[in-house]
């Protein structure tokens, strides 16, 4: 697992001004967002703009999510190691990666397949060995390894799949951005004595998540 690279303190600074400072308190998720390589799952002629604050264009139609956004909906998620954690839209691999930098073992499934192979020959070059990234239709779940501890979905849908959370195991989280196309917000959906409670987050904008649980074409 890479613990230092290049540019290290840009992503200290990162943390400290545009994490740390919007009231994420979860140390571990502060310190997996240092020491993941974020200039390493963004396009060559983004790495300039790899730790700055907002999205980036990772081609396809995708796109790596805002720092800020990737840490509060892992600190939403509550993962403690030894976790088994879905991923639904893996786009470059950034937040499984975060994800087993904190000890989880991780399935990530991302409906471009050219996408989804990048990230797979991404991820193990850069030594996360313990995800494993699918290639497919992930809007409603991966039933091969369900049920999970947490589930985050990484692209906006109009509601959450009740194949989703039928995938989630007993006190597991699902962490997923919810509304419209223009317009949605972080929903923690927790899985407890068969019921399920509901906690609404940050307001938020993310790419449509496709596919038979997400938005159609043409929507």
């Amino acid at each position: 697992m890479i613990l230092t690279h290049p540019y290290e303190a840009q992503g200290r600074e990162m943390v400290a001004t545009q994490i740390r400072a919007r009231g994420i308190r979860d140390e571990r998720v502060l310190e997996a967002m240092c020491l993941v390589p974020r200039h390493e799952f963004v396009p060559a002629d983004q790495t300039p703009a790899a730790y700055h604050d907002r999205p980036l264009p990772i081609g396809e139609r995708e796109t790596i999510s805002q720092p800020y956004m990737v840490a509060a909906m892992t600190q939403a998620a509550r993962l403690e190691p030894g976790d088994k954690a879905l991923e639904v839209g893996a786009g470059s691999g950034y937040q499984a990666a975060i994800l087993a930098q904190m000890g989880a073992t991780v399935y990530a499934i991302e409906i471009n397949s050219h996408l989804a192979q990048e990230a797979r020959e991404r991820l193990a070059r850069l030594g996360y060995t313990s995800v494993e990234v699918f290639a497919g239709d992930g809007s409603e779940g991966l039933s091969l390894h369900a049920p999970y501890d947490v589930i985050i979905v990484s692209a906006a849908a109009p509601r959450v799949s009740p194949v989703l959370l039928g995938q989630l195991a007993e006190g597991g989280r699902l962490v997923a951005p919810v509304g419209t196309l223009r317009h949605q917000e972080v929903v923690v959906l927790t899985k407890d004595g068969g019921q399920i409670t509901t906690e609404r987050l940050d307001a938020c904008q993310f790419i449509p998540l496709r596919g038979r649980g997400g938005w159609q074409e043409g929507q």
